[in-house]
């Protein structure tokens, strides 16, 4: 268990909250923090830049497994940089799947910044900060069983692969 508190600015539970939005809705923040939310990437953007942050995302299965991965340094750019996703350092159980996505731009269903000709948010249904898409999307559509067709779903592919979709995700963060 780690020292000191954690802030959450993401969760995954049940899927009673629908993540497969738009850029506004990314950009401000949604959901209930004591449920499903995204606490906004232009929230996040101001107390990663004026501090340094660490990152802690803890991932459930259905089975009651956990894993987790720390960053020890994370940081999202401004709205200029399309909310540039920093996250190096990793530590932890769950494998390394935010390697793939670290330096990239994040992309939502109607704003396509990522490095693929189509739109990987659309694809896979969840905004998140896609290369030439995904090795993890916490973001993704939510399943209460494995979908039938790889990267779908709420995934960490170092932990359990492509095509199996989590129960649940938390995304953390402390100032270090």
């Amino acid at each position: 268990v780690d020292e000191g508190h954690w802030d959450g600015f993401s969760k995954r539970e049940n899927g009673y909250v629908d993540f497969y939005r738009g850029w506004d809705e990314y950009k401000s923040g949604f959901g209930n923090p004591s449920h499903e939310f995204w606490l906004g990437n232009e929230n996040l953007h101001p107390l990663t830049s004026q501090h340094n942050y660490e990152m802690r995302v803890d991932l459930f299965d259905f089975d009651g497994n956990t894993a987790f991965a720390k960053y020890k340094v994370f940081a999202i750019g401004d709205e200029s940089s399309k909310f540039k996703l920093t996250a190096n350092g990793y530590h932890g159980t769950a494998g390394n799947s935010m390697e793939y996505h670290n330096g990239h731009r994040f992309s939502t269903k109607d704003s396509d910044n990522d490095n693929n000709p189509s739109n990987c948010a659309t694809v896979f249904r969840g905004a998140w900060w896609f290369d030439t898409c995904v090795k993890a999307d916490l973001n993704g559509q939510y399943f209460l069983k494995t979908p039938d067709s790889d990267h779908r779903g709420v995934y960490w592919r170092a932990w359990k692969g492509s095509n199996y979709s989590l129960k649940g995700s938390l995304m953390m963060m402390r100032r270090i």
